[in-house]
């Protein structure tokens, strides 16, 4: 990252102003009408630089963009799907699907079972849709991975060092209440997962471009954060930029009357950013409780896994590591068909 000046937060320390953007505001984004004005004066500088270094972090690959998470499976669909792609088909295969609208994560993995993408989209019919596609104008059989219980969902990463646990999304294994949203919630979150217009007045901007006033914008966007529905909203970061280039997806087949319990210690150990259980193929893939690793190195988070395998009781139980080799896509959930949206 370029070299920025110093600021000192109310914490005492003294950082440039780009790691205290990417450190601090992952989520927790104001909603109010100059969000970056009240980020501006926690540094200590104008609303402007704010911008200006947002723009400059998202241009250079850094930060993805300032926007929102949508929690799985709430305003829209989702699944975590993966296929067994020859070798010398990978690319042309995630070629294929990063250009398929609703595929915004695509990653090859150390596994027979090496190409994993997620499918989002407005509901589970165009989910299915997409992996019916896919089997047909690939030739292989798609894995179709339900979550079917999330123990931690929630991407964040503190700058601060890897052990410590400032993101815990703890609501993740909390059953959702039933939230009412029209399509007015549904464009709004598609415009967080795509990202905010980076302007002093950002939530004027995008209610100017649904028909609403600024202080509707920001009304429902305050309910769709209090409900749950957008977990988070903030800066959202490009892990492997910031040197998390180490990432495992770790899978096990745990019985069912233990499943819990086991997910739930997983879940608390630090270093584990994302932990849940589903569907499990009793031939094509027997797994059931999923979590991942994010490390600077590969030792780091074989050491990070071992610790919380022994957190969680899973030490002495076979366990697959799959490390990410390739990230092909990495953008925001869709909430809308496009032609709708």
């Amino acid at each position: 990252m370029p070299m920025t000046p110093t600021v000192e937060p109310p914490d005492g320390r003294s950082i440039s102003i780009d790691t205290a953007l990417l450190d601090d505001w992952q989520r927790d984004l104001p909603l109010v009408p100059r969000p970056f004005g009240v980020m501006a004066r926690g540094l200590g500088v104008t609303e402007g630089v704010v911008l200006e270094r947002l723009r400059a972090l998202q241009e250079g690959g850094v930060v993805a963009r300032v926007g929102g998470v949508v929690r799985p499976n709430t305003l829209g669909a989702s699944t975590l799907a993966a296929l067994a792609a020859p070798q010398f088909q990978v690319d042309e295969i995630a070629g294929l699907l990063a250009g398929i609208d609703g595929i915004n994560h695509i990653y090859l993995r150390e596994n027979a079972v090496n190409l994993w993408f997620v499918v989002t989209g407005p509901d589970r019919d165009y989910v299915e849709a997409v992996l019916q596609m896919i089997e047909h104008r690939t030739g292989l059989a798609v894995l179709d991975l339900k979550l079917e219980q999330a123990y931690h969902i929630d991407l964040g990463f503190a700058l601060s060092g890897p052990e410590q646990r400032r993101y815990h999304n703890a609501g993740s294994a909390t059953a959702m209440p039933k939230i009412e949203c029209d399509a007015l919630d549904r464009s709004l979150a598609q415009v967080l997962t795509e990202g905010l217009p980076l302007v002093e007045r950002p939530f004027a901007e995008i209610g100017r471009l649904l028909g609403l006033s600024e202080s509707e914008a920001i009304g429902r966007l305050d309910r769709l954060v209090s409900t749950g529905v957008l977990p988070r909203i903030g800066v959202i970061v490009r892990h492997r930029a910031l040197g998390w280039r180490s990432n495992a997806m770790v899978v096990w087949d745990i019985a069912p009357d233990h499943i819990a319990k086991a997910g739930a210690a997983l879940a608390e150990a630090p270093g584990i950013n994302l932990c849940y259980r589903r569907t499990r193929y009793e031939q094509a893939w027997p797994y059931n409780l999923y979590c991942m690793v994010h490390a600077r190195s590969r030792q780091e988070a074989i050491d990070t896994l071992d610790r919380a395998r022994s957190h969680a009781g899973l030490a002495d139980l076979p366990v697959q590591i799959l490390f990410s080799t390739r990230c092909f896509k990495q953008t925001g959930a869709l909430i809308k068909a496009r032609e709708a949206a």
